[in-house]
């Protein structure tokens, strides 16, 4: 079970987000809510969760306020936000993902989901989650249950992958394609977090192999090939590609 706060000065949100956590049923133990920065950094300090929902607009203040005076914790942060503009100010706070409001179950699962990988990465090994500058040393594999037999993955080679119906297909440089009887949310936290990118609700992307976006909503790949953005991961999507831009 991992430890979790809920920061937000709205109570019907604040209900609604425990319902939702509730139903996803991840081992999320909530330990609190909070509606003020004030609150939450005393019960921050005296609990130390492992994770905490944030909204950006609190009753006394705002979310980076609340940061700058918990940075001594180590925990994850998921930022819920009406407004997309915060996104990329969200991801310098290294954020492990935000969530716009109203919150989609299916994206609270994704966040929750890598909340959950990073959290026993950091558990296991004590190390962050490889960065997209040295993810191309990353000798990574991903094996694949096919109905002929176990499929290795080479990370360095997956382009994208993509899910259909309950089936995920993982198309690599070489021109290969290997299809696996699962979801994409069942493998999503088996890629590193900060090179593979959910574009889509059914597409996951290597940033590696991205040329560029395309205003019309697509993630342009360097063999010209194009994945579509929602228009809900979009902003998020931009964000990421400006902060990796900064680095």
């Amino acid at each position: 079970m991992i430890k979790t706060l809920i920061v937000e000065d709205e109570a019907y949100i604040r209900k609604g987000l425990v319902s939702l956590i509730e139903q996803l049923d991840k081992g999320v133990d909530l330990i609190g809510e909070c509606e003020s920065v004030q609150e939450a950094v005393t019960v921050a300090k005296a609990c130390k969760p492992d994770l905490i929902f944030l909204d950006i607009h609190l009753s006394d203040g705002n979310a980076f306020d609340l940061l700058e005076k918990i940075s001594s914790l180590d925990c994850c942060i998921i930022f819920i936000t009406a407004y997309a503009e915060h996104a990329l100010p969200a991801l310098k706070k290294g954020a492990i993902d935000y969530i716009l409001k109203p919150v989609d179950i299916d994206e609270l699962s994704e966040a929750i989901d890598k909340a959950l990988a990073n959290i026993a990465l950091k558990t296991s090994q004590k190390q962050p989650l490889p960065s997209l500058s040295n993810v191309k040393k990353n000798k990574g594999k991903l094996v694949l249950r096919l109905q002929d037999g176990l499929q290795m993955i080479d990370l360095q080679e997956l382009r994208y992958c993509k899910s259909d119906r309950g089936y995920t297909t993982f198309y690599l440089t070489n021109g290969r394609s290997f299809m696996a009887s699962k979801p994409i949310k069942d493998f999503e936290q088996q890629l590193p977090a900060d090179c593979f990118v959910r574009t889509h609700q059914s597409y996951c992307v290597n940033l590696n192999f991205i040329d560029k976006y395309d205003k019309n909503g697509y993630a342009v790949l360097k063999d010209g090939e194009h994945i579509p953005v929602s228009s809900r991961k979009k902003e998020g999507f931009i964000a990421l590609l400006l902060k990796e831009g900064l680095q």
